[in-house]
């Protein structure tokens, strides 16, 4: 673009950085060799059950426009889905909407929820879209650094010296993109205790909470006293289901911010392919044996990462749920991006720098073993390579000094 048009574009947008995930994923696009442990994809396809149901649905010629809402049957599947998930019951007319992915569900609700100064509290490292999200509109971005030695849990304590008379919302991501992390109960039973003191709104993103490792068991903060009513609990079908190019998620909150989202979403977007509601009808139906087998598969890989990350010398702590590692890359003495730009160039492994994170995420590079076992175990094996050329080279270095 020319330096005038490049005047043209809009202050807000020039000042919001491209996402790191996606430098890396046109990057292992345009070479054939790499093995990518960098975008958070399943490696699985969408179960052969779902995708019939889209295949029937286009056969029988449903290709037209939905509800602003979604589908009222699919509304009511999600419905189910969450009393059963998070023991809390909506109601699929009212407050229930159905959005192209999670991403789309999160921008809505910033934008029908925040006036320009309002603050939003939220924990770093974390997903690359929430602080622009918010940044656009018209938030602004409060960061808590959680820290690897604490397993990146979000201390409550933390989150109270953070708020302020200007603090609208506080926004949770449990587990956690890209750490993994899982967040103990009592540690949100007093966020909620705070949220309902500060007469705050809290959004949980709650996309991986079907991949749980070690026992773990899935609380929500919305079940705490007085929190439906101040809650926004988004949730999809992109990673449970390995349904990531279908784009489907979906907001459930009470009636009167369902409304004030749907206002934003039918402007804007106006519904969700209706093919994708009707696989996701499917998915929630009769997915769970599916969810359950690729659970499996991600702890078995989880084993297998963090046993070899570990015994390289790249600290890496024990995810509760998801399937990313946050690997600490400070004993290389690399920055997170020359590593990660090394590491493709010099052994063909694409990983995420911890920067595209937020600033706490620098020293740390994300790993996503979604990919199946034998790739993995190759991708390891050139990182172990990769790590102990490295080593060599301090030696060296510290031979000619």
């Amino acid at each position: 673009m020319s330096s005038s048009l490049s005047s043209k574009v809009a202050e807000r947008i020039r000042e919001i950085p491209r996402s790191g995930i996606r430098d890396f994923f046109e990057l292992v696009q345009s070479r054939g060799d790499v093995i990518s442990l960098g975008v958070g994809e399943p490696d699985f396809s969408t179960p052969w059950h779902i995708r019939e149901a889209a295949i029937f649905a286009l056969e029988k010629g449903e290709t037209c426009y939905t509800s602003n809402l979604g589908l009222l049957p699919l509304r009511k599947a999600i419905s189910g889905y969450i009393r059963g998930h998070c023991a809390t019951q909506y109601d699929p007319a009212k407050e229930i909407i159905v959005t192209v992915g999670v991403s789309e569900a999160l921008d809505i609700a910033f934008r029908a929820l925040l006036n320009p100064g309002d603050e939003v509290i939220y924990h770093e490292p974390c997903y690359v879209s929430y602080n622009p999200t918010i940044f656009m509109a018209g938030g602004v971005p409060v960061p808590i650094h959680t820290r690897p030695e604490d397993d990146f849990v979000l201390r409550a304590s933390d989150v109270e010296k953070a708020i302020t008379p200007r603090t609208k919302v506080i926004m949770l991501n449990f587990p956690t993109n890209p750490t993994g992390a899982f967040e103990p109960v009592e540690e949100l039973e007093k966020i909620a205790a705070l949220a309902v003191q500060h007469d705050l709104i809290v959004f949980t993103d709650e996309i991986y909470t079907e991949l749980l490792y070690d026992g773990r068991q899935h609380v929500s903060i919305l079940t705490f006293a007085g929190m439906k009513e101040r809650t926004v609990l988004f949730h999809g079908f992109s990673k449970a289901y390995a349904m990531t190019g279908w784009r489907l998620g979906y907001a459930c909150a009470p009636a009167e911010i369902i409304e004030a989202m749907m206002k934003v979403h039918q402007y804007a977007m106006l519904c969700a392919p209706i093919m994708s509601q009707r696989a996701a009808i499917e998915a929630l139906e009769n997915g769970a044996p599916a969810v359950e087998m690729m659970r499996q598969s991600y702890e078995q890989r989880m084993n297998v990462i963090v046993t070899r990350l570990n015994a390289m010398g790249l600290p890496t702590f024990r995810p509760g749920g998801a399937f990313y590692v946050f690997a600490d890359i400070r004993p290389t003495g690399l920055t997170s991006k020359e590593f990660s730009m090394r590491l493709v160039n010099e052994q063909s492994v694409a990983v995420v720098p911890g920067s595209a994170f937020g600033q706490s995420g620098e020293g740390f590079v994300r790993a996503c073993y979604a990919t199946a076992m034998p790739q993995l175990e190759i991708a390891l094996e050139r990182m172990a390579r990769f790590v102990s050329g490295l080593k060599s080279e301090s030696a060296a270095g510290d031979r000619a000094a």
